[in-house]
Order: structure tokens, then sequence, then C-alpha cells
């Protein structure tokens, strides 16, 4: 799936933009880590909010665009790095970012990113998810790779979730709050439900 990524954005570029939305309300001085940084549409907003960033992704191509969108005077850093192997200490980041990145992975693969995420992140820190529900529109589209988990013809697989998988999702940490977001996409005049589930884990002692 690397090479899939990676041919993704050589060839298309700023694949994400537009507006972020329903961004955690961190304050001034966090560091945090996002998971999948891709090309900077969310690691850039982060870093507007002076937090220190640490922004990682397994596509060197996703690194750079990345870099790029980033202002000069940002607080962030970014690293080519497996989100499923991090290479930080124990208890690094106050708060840990997973926007629509886990679940491009195989199931053995998120749960070891969700151990790995759950170690880094301190006593009292916070983790936010999101990833598409199985009420997308596009849930079901591609080659069924495994249960919920659908393969483009681009190589890119993406799992749809349910509200409980997503509560289950990280044993170590505490589940917060967890709700699935519905909205419509038009094309062509023609509507599409798009859906995604988003959840707030804690560290408990």
């Amino acid at each position: 799936m690397q090479d899939a990524w990676e041919n993704d954005y050589s060839r298309r570029g700023r694949v994400w933009g537009g507006a972020v939305h329903n961004l955690p309300p961190f304050h001034p001085g966090l560091h945090v880590l996002e998971l999948g940084c891709g090309n900077g549409k969310t690691f850039s907003a982060l870093t507007e909010k002076t937090c220190k960033v640490v922004g990682i992704d397994f596509s060197s191509s996703a690194a750079i665009l990345c870099k790029s969108s980033a202002s000069k005077t940002s607080c962030g850093e970014i690293a080519i790095a497996d989100i499923q192997h991090l290479p930080f200490a124990d208890t690094s980041f106050d708060a840990v970012i997973a926007f629509h990145v886990i679940g491009h992975l195989p199931a053995a693969g998120r749960v070891r990113c969700a151990d790995e995420s759950a170690r880094v992140l301190r006593v009292g820190g916070t983790l936010y998810f999101s990833g598409f529900s199985g009420e997308d529109f596009r849930a079901g589209t591609g080659c069924e790779t495994e249960p919920g988990t659908f393969e483009r013809k681009n190589g890119i697989a993406t799992h749809y979730f349910n509200e409980e998988e997503v509560q289950a999702l990280f044993p170590a940490l505490q589940p917060g709050e967890c709700v699935t977001r519905r909205w419509t996409m038009t094309v062509r005049g023609r509507p599409f439900p798009r859906a995604e589930i988003a959840a707030v884990f804690t560290k408990l002692p």
C-alpha cells in the first residue's frame, strides 16, 4: 500500500485541500503527533494554533508536500515514518491526531497502530480519531480484502467502521465521545451520502 500512496501523491500532488473542520480545541504549546500528515492540510492548521506538531507519513512525496505547505515560521516537524512503528519514546505527546489514516491499514496494522499510539501518549493525553463509516456511499466499492475493507483500482484500501468497532479500537485508552457525522456530497447534480465516525480517547493512569 505504501507504493500506492507514493504514486498517488506523486501523480496528483495536493490531494487534500479546503478548510479543516472539527479541529480539536488545542491551546498553544501542546506537543501533538499527527499520524499520516499527507500534504499538510491538518498539519498547517495545527501549527497555526502554535502547537508543537510532529507530522509523520510513510510517503516521501507527501512529506515534501507537507513541508512546502507549512509556514517558514512553523513550530512543526515532519518525519518519514510508519504509523505502525512510531520512532518516539513512551509518553512523548500530549495529543495524537489520527484523522482518516488508521482505516487505510489492514486489521493487524490497525491493532499495531492503536498500541503504538497509546504508547507514545502521555497519561492524561488525548487521542482524536476519525474514519469513514459503513454508511458512506463508497463502502462496498472495490475489492473486499477483509471484512469491511475495500481496495480501489489505485491500490489504496479503506476500512469502513461502525461505532462499536471504533470504541473498541484502542483497548489501552478510555473511550469518550463517539459520533457519526453525516453530510451530502453533490456531484453533477446528484447527491451522495457521506459519513464518518469521530471519537475521542484518553490515557488514564
